[in-house]
């Protein structure tokens, strides 16, 4: 049964994975031939987290950390080994007609659409699979059409669109039905800047006016930023980190980096407690300081007070940037209980 307000509910979620190993050398295959080694690999290992209704959150890591084997399980492609899941308050491999009806799933390097067909007719056979009616359908068009400026591809063979123009009609064939929970896996790979600009716009304005409850996973950490919220980070099948976007930087970064041009570019910057000179290009210094002990108004004021100053920034690391430190330090990832931020 959905809970109110709960569109993803995941609880104790693990998926395993029979995998025969084959020998090496001729030897080993040989061998093979009559006995195969066999071994079990957890893709998905017991992990825990709800969606609301609304939301937009990052689900992220690195190559086979299990996010793709999360998404074919909370869309039906595959069973669980153990645990549970339910999306819209239905349970996907149970019942995946229903389910289907209720979600739109858009893979980057895969499309939906039919690759000879103009892109009106592969709208036209998801009409009829969805069981959309003509005036629903003539107002979904309408809107997605606006959005996405579809207008001009309508009559274009598939295989004649730039992937940029694919995904745009990516998107719009998942959307046909109106879904209320919308995953996306890796949304804007390949595209240029203006096409991802024009997706990331209409993905906010969509999950903004539609109250689409949207699930992100890509390895553009410039989509998280933009686009997320919330940020859940999975390795080895595990989840080590769910919450903010924003606290992630509170929590895991002590560094932060001033960018300081100076009308002087003499011998500048000797003894100041905090402070270090990471990089120089002639008036211009890059600093760090350690937020933690001295505030950025007091290292910026202590500068000015010393130097004139052309110009000063402050520069705030990026998501991907932070994640990668998450990742080398395997210390703090063998103990994720000590510092997981629950939603």
């Amino acid at each position: 049964m959905q809970q109110d307000n709960i569109a993803i509910s995941v609880k104790g979620l693990s998926k395993d994975f029979d995998i025969s190993e084959s020998g090496k050398g001729f030897s080993g295959k040989l061998k093979a031939l009559f006995y195969r080694k066999r071994k079990i690999v957890t893709a998905v290992d017991n992990i825990d987290f709800e969606i609301k209704c609304g939301e937009f959150v990052g689900y992220v890591g690195e190559n086979g950390a299990g996010k793709s084997t999360t998404i074919k399980m909370l869309t039906g492609i595959l069973m669980p080994t153990s645990g549970s899941a339910e999306v819209n308050g239905i349970i996907p491999f149970k019942d995946r007609k229903r389910n289907a009806a209720k979600i739109g799933v858009v893979f980057g390097q895969r499309t939906q659409l039919w690759w000879d067909l103009p892109v009106r007719e592969s709208f036209d056979l998801l009409k009829v699979i969805f069981r959309v009616s003509q005036s629903d359908f003539n107002s979904q068009i309408k809107k997605l059409d606006s959005a996405l400026s579809l207008g001009p591809l309508m009559d274009m063979p598939v295989r004649k669109l730039s992937l940029g123009q694919r995904m745009r009609c990516d998107i719009a064939a998942s959307l046909i039905h109106n879904p209320p929970v919308l995953f996306l896996d890796e949304p804007t790979i390949g595209l240029d800047v203006l096409a991802k600009e024009s997706i990331r716009n209409f993905l906010v304005e969509m999950n903004r006016n539609e109250g689409t409850t949207i699930i992100l996973t890509t390895h553009d950490m410039n989509d998280i930023e933009q686009l997320c919220r919330r940020l859940i980070i999975l390795e080895g099948g595990k989840i080590v980190y769910d919450g903010e976007t924003e606290l992630l930087k509170q929590k895991f970064v002590h560094e932060k980096v001033l960018e300081v041009e100076f009308h002087d570019d003499g011998n500048v910057m000797q003894g100041i407690p905090g402070v270090t000179v990471i990089r120089e290009q002639g008036c211009k210094k890059w600093l760090t300081f350690d937020n933690d002990n001295f505030g950025i108004g007091e290292v910026i004021g202590t500068i000015a007070s010393r130097y004139k100053i052309k110009d000063i920034s402050v520069n705030e690391p990026s998501v991907e940037s932070i994640i990668r430190k998450i990742y080398k330090n395997r210390a703090a990832l063998a103990a994720p209980s000590e510092w997981l931020l629950t939603k």
